[in-house]
C-alpha cells in the first residue's frame, strides 16, 4: 500500500515496525510506546493530539505518517437507536461499512475485511457487488479504533468485535491476523483474544490454518444448507469446499483447539427453515462441540427469499435441541438501515 513518497498508515504499523521507523527517524525507541499508547490506549488520531511528545517529532509524524486510513462520509441510526451504520470512504475513493450494535451490556462491532467479496454468495448485499480490493490490516483497525473512540466519549467500551462485515477475512487472512494481533496487543488497546470472531464462508485451507495456530479467537460458519446442491446454488465457495469437506475441517478445528464452533444459518422462508433441514442439520453436526446461530434473513434487493417466521423458527431451534445441538434464534438488527453486510455500500456506489 505505501511506498516512499507516500508515508506509511500508522495503523499499518506493528510495534516493531514502530520503533523501526522511530530509529530511522534518529528518535529515541522509548518514544514508540508513547505512540502506540497515545493511538491504542487514548485513541488519539492526529500528531497535534501527541501532547506528551516534542513539537518537532510531532510534525515529523504530521509528515511521515498518515492518520486518515477512512473517513465516516454517512452515519444512520437505526430507530430504537440500537444499532448504528457507518459507511466510510477509504483513501482511494472506495467504500466500506462497519456497525455497531447494543446490547444490554454488549457493544458489539461488525467489521469489514474487504472492499466487496469474492464468494458471491447470493442471498448477501456484499456478495450481489463483487470484490474490489483487500483491506490492509490498518484499515480493519482504524474501523475498530474510530468505535472505540466514540464509545470511550461516552464512558464505554467496546465488548465484542466480529469480522463479518463487508469480505471474506479468510480470502485476507494474513492482514485481517495482523489487525488482530494489533487490536489484542497488551500494550496498546488489549482486546481479549476470545472477544473477537471470524466469520467465514467455509475456505477449509484457511480453516485447517487456523486451526493449526490454536489461536483463542472464535471462529464461525456460515453454513445456510447441508445438502451440496442447495448450497451450492447459495454459496458457490461450495463447489471448491463441498459440504463433507468443511465439515472434516471444522471436526479437526475443534479437535486441535478444543474451543466450540459456531454454525450461522439464514432462516430463509420455505428454503432451509424446514423441520427436515433442521433434522439433517442435527445428522451433520452431531458429535461436534458447536452450536448454531439462527438468524431470519436480511432482505436485500439482489435476493428474492424472504425471511422465515418466528413460528418457524421456533420449530426449528426446538428440533436442534431435541437432537443434542445448542441453537439460538438471533434478533435482526438495524433491517431499517441496511444493517446487513454491505447494503449501505452496494448502494452508495
Amino acid at each position: 500500500m505505501s511506498n516512499s513518497s507516500h508515508p506509511p498508515l500508522v495503523y499499518d504499523l506493528d510495534f516493531p515496525g514502530l520503533t523501526e521507523l522511530l530509529k530511522d527517524w534518529g528518535e529515541p525507541t522509548f518514544r514508540a510506546r508513547q505512540i502506540w499508547q497515545g493511538l491504542y490506549k487514548n485513541f488519539w488520531n492526529h500528531p497535534d493530539e501527541f501532547s506528551n511528545l516534542p513539537k518537532p517529532l510531532r510534525e515529523k509524524m504530521a509528515t511521515g505518517l498518515r492518520f486518515e486510513a477512512i473517513e465516516p462520509s454517512l452515519k444512520l441510526d437505526s430507530s430504537d437507536g440500537q444499532t448504528r451504520k457507518t459507511l466510510f470512504r477509504l483513501e482511494d475513493g472506495r467504500q466500506i461499512e462497519a456497525v455497531l450494535m447494543r446490547y444490554d451490556r454488549r457493544r458489539t462491532l461488525c467489521i469489514s475485511t474487504q472492499v466487496g467479496c469474492a464468494m458471491g454468495c447470493t442471498f448477501c448485499a456484499t456478495g450481489q457487488m463483487g470484490f474490489s480490493r483487500h483491506l490492509s490490516s490498518g484499515e480493519i483497525v482504524a474501523q475498530v479504533l474510530y468505535y472505540a473512540r466514540l464509545l470511550h466519549a461516552e464512558g464505554q467500551a467496546v465488548t465484542n468485535v466480529v469480522l463479518m462485515g463487508m469480505g471474506e477475512p479468510f480470502h485476507n487472512y494474513d492482514n485481517t491476523m495482523q489487525a488482530i494481533d494489533r487490536l489484542n496487543d497488551a500494550e496498546g488497546y488489549n482486546f481479549g483474544a476470545r472477544r473477537f470472531t471470524i466469520s467465514t464462508s467455509g475456505l477449509v485451507p484457511a480453516i485447517r490454518q487456523f486451526a493449526d495456530e490454536k489461536r483463542q479467537v472464535n471462529l464461525a460458519v456460515s453454513l445456510h444448507a447441508t445438502e451440496d446442491e442447495k448450497r451450492v446454488a447459495m454459496m458457490p465457495v461450495n463447489k471448491r469446499y463441498n459440504i463433507e469437506q468443511l465439515i472434516d475441517a471444522c471436526r479437526e478445528y475443534v479437535q486441535k483447539t478444543g474451543r466450540r464452533i459456531t454454525f450461522e444459518w439464514a432462516l430463509i422462508h420455505e428454503v432451509n427453515d424446514t423441520p427436515e433441514e433442521a433434522r439433517r442439520l442435527a445428522s451433520l453436526l452431531k458429535g461436534l462441540l458447536c452450536h448454531v446461530n439462527a438468524i431470519p434473513l436480511n432482505p436485500t434487493t439482489g435476493y428474492d427469499g424472504q425471511a422465515t417466521s418466528k413460528e418457524r423458527a421456533f420449530i426449528f431451534k426446538e428440533i436442534l435441541e431435541q437432537h443434542g445441538i445448542p441453537c439460538t434464534i438471533r434478533m435482526r438488527r438495524g433491517i431499517d438501515i441496511q444493517a446487513g453486510c454491505g447494503q449501505l455500500a452496494s448502494r452508495a456506489d
